[in-house]
C-alpha cells in the first residue's frame, strides 16, 4: 500500500507531465544543456542561399517580443505550437524556385527542390536544407505520438515529420505556411 505522500508526489509530477504534453507548460528545448552548463549561443547552420555553413547566434526572445514581430497567426503557430487550417497557407501550393526560411529568425529550412505534393494541404518536403537547421522532439499531444519539428535557431514550432514520404528519405516534413517565409532564388 502506498503512503499519502508518495501518492501526492506521483499525482503532482503526473499533472506536470500532462500539462506539458497539452502545451500548458513550455516544453524544454531539445538542445538542453547538462546541469550547471549554459545553453550554447553559437550554432553552426547551413545557408542554402550562400551555399555554405555559417555560425549564428541562438535567438531567444520573450513572448512579448515575439508578439511584436509576428502576426497573431504566426505567433500562435510558431510560439504556441498551433496548426493552420489545411489549404489555407500562403505556400502550400507554391511552385516557385527558392528557399523556405523561418518566419521568426530567417534560418534557411527547406528548398523548393525537396518540396512535393503530399495531398495534405500543407507544404511538405522530403528533407530539410541541412539536419543542423532543424531540431525534433517527441510530441504526445492530441492523443497521438508524433515528432515535432522546430527551428534550431529560435525553437519556433514548424510542424511535424512523418514516415510516409517519398524516396529517397521516406519522410514527410509537413510544415505550416505561417511558420515560414519564401525567398525566390534564381
Amino acid at each position: 500500500m502506498i503512503s499519502r505522500r508518495v501518492f501526492l508526489v506521483t499525482c503532482f509530477f503526473g499533472l506536470i507531465a500532462a500539462c506539458r504534453d497539452k502545451g500548458t507548460l513550455p516544453a524544454a528545448s531539445s538542445q538542453t544543456a547538462a546541469a550547471g552548463q549554459a545553453q550554447p549561443t553559437q550554432l553552426r547552420l547551413y545557408s542554402a542561399i550562400k551555399k555554405e555553413y555559417i555560425m549564428s547566434e541562438k535567438v531567444i526572445k520573450s513572448p512579448e517580443e515575439w508578439r511584436k514581430l509576428l502576426t497573431p497567426e504566426q505567433f500562435h503557430v510558431t510560439r504556441e505550437q498551433g496548426t493552420e487550417r489545411a489549404y489555407s497557407g500562403d505556400t502550400w501550393n507554391n511552385h516557385e524556385h527558392g528557399i523556405y526560411q523561418c518566419v521568426c529568425c530567417g534560418n534557411d529550412l527547406y528548398s523548393s527542390d525537396t518540396k512535393y505534393e503530399s495531398g495534405t494541404g500543407w507544404p511538405s518536403f522530403w528533407q530539410p536544407v541541412a539536419p543542423e537547421n532543424i531540431t525534433t522532439r517527441e510530441d504526445n499531444s492530441l492523443f497521438s505520438r508524433r515528432t515535432e519539428v522546430l527551428c534550431s535557431r529560435c525553437d519556433a514550432h514548424l510542424g511535424h515529420v512523418f514516415n510516409d514520404g517519398p524516396k529517397p528519405t521516406g519522410l514527410r516534413y509537413c510544415m505550416n505556411s505561417a511558420a515560414m517565409k519564401f525567398v525566390k532564388t534564381p
